[in-house]
């Protein structure tokens, strides 16, 4: 599980999201909600909007970058 969310968290750096479908496809992960909430717990900031298509609702997890602190010296 570890090795899944750390290329859950990659995809997240990297995209800026990812949908259960994206999850599925790119990295074989089944229950994705389970490992954005250990990422959440793990202190990321991931936050969650629904989607909806043709009557089909879903999840996409949204990767929240934490901003860069300015040199204040």
């Amino acid at each position: 599980m570890d090795a899944q969310r750390d290329a859950i968290l990659w995809h997240l750096e990297r995209r800026g999201s990812i949908t259960p479908i994206e999850a599925l496809n790119e990295l074989g992960c089944f229950r994705l909600a389970a490992r954005i909430e250990e990422l959440r717990r793990a202190g990321h900031r991931i936050h969650t909007t629904m989607e909806k298509r043709n009557g089909r609702r879903w999840a996409r997890y949204v990767y929240e970058q934490r901003p860069q602190q300015a040199g204040l010296f």
